[in-house]
């Protein structure tokens, strides 16, 4: 009998804005799988946004089952299933907010959230954002942001079993 360990598998799709990374973990979910599962972290913080989750939903299909959780993914058991969770950044975004800004604590409770969420046998696809990959930003706000998303991307990159990192269009494959 094989361990349940043994079909878990993380794998972390990281780039800039619009560099291809939703789109390239799509692809490879449903590669995987016939009826994938969207894991969206967003908050709709107004209509317009609000618009732009409602296309993006339709833009998918029915093939997929589509979750909105902001920051609890662990509520959710998915055990057995392939799983796109998209993004990495807008989930650290909600904690970062909740905790006013406080890096330790939204670091800490990440890391938690994100090993009871992973712990489970699944496939998990993360998307995230290499927002550091620019100037150091003159606003304190983003600057202690853009730490606290690269040593969450430090930690998913550690324990992911594949890394891939999207240039304009182009999965470079970093790991595994």
């Amino acid at each position: 009998m094989n361990d349940i360990r043994d079909m878990r598998r993380i794998i972390l799709i990281t780039g800039g804005q619009r560099s291809g990374k939703s789109s390239y973990a799509q692809r490879l979910a449903l590669q995987l799988a016939e009826h994938p599962v969207y894991l969206a972290t967003s908050r709709v913080w107004d209509e317009e946004f609000r618009e732009r989750v409602r296309r993006h939903q339709q833009d998918r299909g029915p093939q997929w089952t589509n979750i909105e959780e902001e920051k609890q993914l662990s509520l959710h058991d998915l055990s057995g299933r392939t799983v796109v969770v998209d993004c990495v950044t807008l989930w650290c975004t909600n904690f970062f907010f909740d905790n006013e800004g406080n890096v330790d604590k939204s670091l800490e409770e990440i890391k938690t959230e994100f090993d009871k969420f992973t712990e489970r046998d699944a496939t998990f696809i993360f998307v995230t954002n290499e927002i550091g990959l620019g100037g150091v930003s003159v606003d304190v706000v983003q600057r202690r942001f853009t730490d606290l998303q690269g040593w969450v991307n430090q930690y998913v990159a550690s324990r992911a079993d594949e890394v891939v990192l999207m240039v304009s269009g182009i999965p470079v494959r970093i790991k595994g």
